[in-house]
């Protein structure tokens, strides 16, 4: 089946060009297997569909989609969202540098909640150690109401928030700090950029390690964090392409090489439209 189904769309492939007016881009990772097997994929932001995957995960493997796309193109790219990986990052730099490079929000909010839990891992830890068993307790069962976003907050967990705010000031300072960066990006640029350094400031003066450390990494990223406020580009449509991406995963997880599970991927979410036998083209 895997072999069939890579065989359509290589034909219904053969007589197009697959990667037409390309002006905004994004790049992701995908996980498709267990064993560290990833794909990295680019998303047509303005069709809203992915163009282009290859097993890999680092700078060689990028490089190949640039070089499909060539010299000419390369230069008319404008926008290209992605993570803060570095091998993404330099790519970019050398193969279309005209390109404004955008640093995807949600990876910058899911830093901050991987913060948020080092510091509840931490003072989870002084409960346990100080003896204070029924305190630890109530810790360990805080995540959902700490990673949730408020309005989501069932009346259980908007209780647990409630005693954090009460009894651990240090655990209820990161999570405000997550809050509040989730709150940048929700503003109109000059107000986002403003909050941002405030932001900043504010993470670096905690004397919460974990927050220190994101707010250094993201100096190193400001240039590509105030392109994302001010032209409001981010990897959503990536993350619901790689959504679809991993049930399709699923739905191949028999086929014996990844590029039958990207064609696979291609017919279902891409611009690959093969016509069907005994149908006018």
């Amino acid at each position: 089946m895997g072999a069939i189904i890579a065989r359509v769309t290589q034909d219904a492939e053969r007589d197009r060009d697959r990667l037409p007016g390309l002006r905004r881009i994004g790049i992701d990772e995908i996980s498709y297997r267990r064993g560290q097997r990833y794909l990295i994929v680019v998303v047509d932001h303005d069709q809203g569909t992915p163009v282009w995957a290859r097993p890999g995960r680092d700078e060689a493997t990028l490089e190949r989609f640039f070089d499909e796309l060539g010299p000419e193109r390369c230069r008319q790219s404008q926008q290209v969202s992605a993570d803060a990986a570095s091998w993404i990052a330099n790519v970019i730099a050398r193969r279309c540098p005209p390109a404004v490079r955008c640093m995807d929000p949600f990876h910058l909010v899911a830093w901050a909640t991987t913060a948020l839990d080092q510091v509840r891992c931490e003072v989870w830890n002084q409960a346990r150690r100080a003896g204070q068993v029924r305190h630890a307790s109530d810790l360990k069962g805080a995540r959902w109401a700490l990673w949730k976003n408020p309005q989501d907050l069932n009346c259980d967990q908007q209780a647990k928030l409630a005693w954090i705010q009460r009894t651990n000031r240090r655990l209820y300072r990161a999570y405000l700090l997550k809050e509040q960066l989730r709150k940048v990006f929700q503003q109109p640029f000059e107000d986002a950029v403003v909050l941002l350094h405030k932001w900043l400031a504010w993470a670096i003066r905690s004397r919460l390690t974990p927050f220190v450390e994101i707010a250094r990494m993201m100096i190193d990223q400001m240039e590509a964090i105030e392109a994302t406020l001010y032209l409001n580009l981010s990897n959503a449509r990536v993350e619901a392409i790689k959504t679809r991406l991993r049930v399709i995963a699923r739905r191949a997880y028999g086929f014996h090489t990844p590029g039958a599970t990207i064609a696979l991927a291609m017919l279902t979410c891409g611009a690959v439209r093969p016509t069907p036998p005994g149908r006018a083209a």
